[in-house]
């Protein structure tokens, strides 16, 4: 099929050409003759493109490489084509949207997972995310979770369980740097035994004790009453930048705390 960016005639937009498809697709939906049929099905799909194509730029940048959205749309595109017969709605524009969009979301739905959740926590997941801005607007402030399980039906834990399948779509390796100039697999803490939990807990409390009386507030607001950076900067009258920056210093003192405390635990072992 000849590439839309390289065609000798450039592509006008679809709404202009409405008449031009919806005759080619009557032409083709009369067709007999397998070649003349191949033929028309390529004019057909070189004129609506844009369609395909425009339907398919609605979902990058959701982990999926453009070619292989583009290459979906303009498959179902082709289905479309084949499979349209005149009537069937009011124009063959109309006819390929839901086929291209359906072939889309299938394609999402069976590859587009790096770890792939059950069927019924995908479709949770689409509804949770509809609801939860249907009942922003309608509380004017965010849904508790408790409000979004009753309205959809579903417990809590369904409702922890349909958000937390979001980081299913992406995988990153533990090798990936980091703007620290480290890996991701240099920041995972990994506890093998009850013991080692407790020495971890007591480093991490030995470390919270050294920070200055601001430090423990901002840390306590963000996570124990789990306050957002705005409303902590309303609290301590500074910034949502400034108080991203005390939480990065803080964190970066805790870690390098923890670190230089699993160090000596392991020297101390070897000797």
């Amino acid at each position: 099929m000849t590439d839309p960016v390289t065609h000798d005639d450039p592509l006008v937009p679809l709404h202009d050409l409405d008449d031009e498809v919806d005759a080619l697709a009557a032409d083709l939906a009369a067709e007999t003759d397998p070649a003349r049929r191949a033929r028309l099905v390529e004019l057909l799909v070189l004129k609506t493109l844009p369609l395909a194509d425009g339907l398919a730029m609605r979902y990058s940048g959701r982990g999926v490489e453009t070619d292989d959205l583009m290459q979906v749309a303009r498959t179902a595109l082709v289905k479309a084509a084949d499979r349209y017969r005149p009537g069937a709605g009011p124009g063959f524009a109309a006819f390929a949207h839901p086929t291209i969009s359906g072939e889309l979301k299938r394609w999402f739905r069976d590859h587009g997972w790096a770890v792939r959740p059950p069927r019924r926590i995908q479709e949770l997941r689409a509804g949770l995310v509809v609801e939860e801005e249907r009942l922003r607007h309608q509380l004017g402030r965010d849904p508790v979770d408790d409000e979004v399980a009753e309205v959809l039906g579903v417990s809590v834990a369904d409702i922890d369980e349909a958000r937390g399948c979001s980081a299913g779509y992406h995988a990153v390796s533990l090798d990936a740097p980091t703007s620290a100039g480290t890996s991701l697999a240099d920041h995972l803490l990994v506890t093998s035994s009850p013991a080692s939990t407790i020495e971890v807990r007591d480093a991490l409390r030995r470390s919270v004790a050294t920070l200055s009386e601001r430090q423990r507030l901002v840390l306590s607001l963000r996570y124990v009453d789990e306050l957002t950076q705005g409303e902590i900067g309303d609290q301590i009258g500074v910034s949502q930048m400034q108080v991203s920056r005390i939480l990065r210093g803080i964190l970066d003192t805790l870690r390098g705390d923890l670190l230089a405390d699993d160090t000596d635990r392991s020297q101390g072992s070897a000797a």
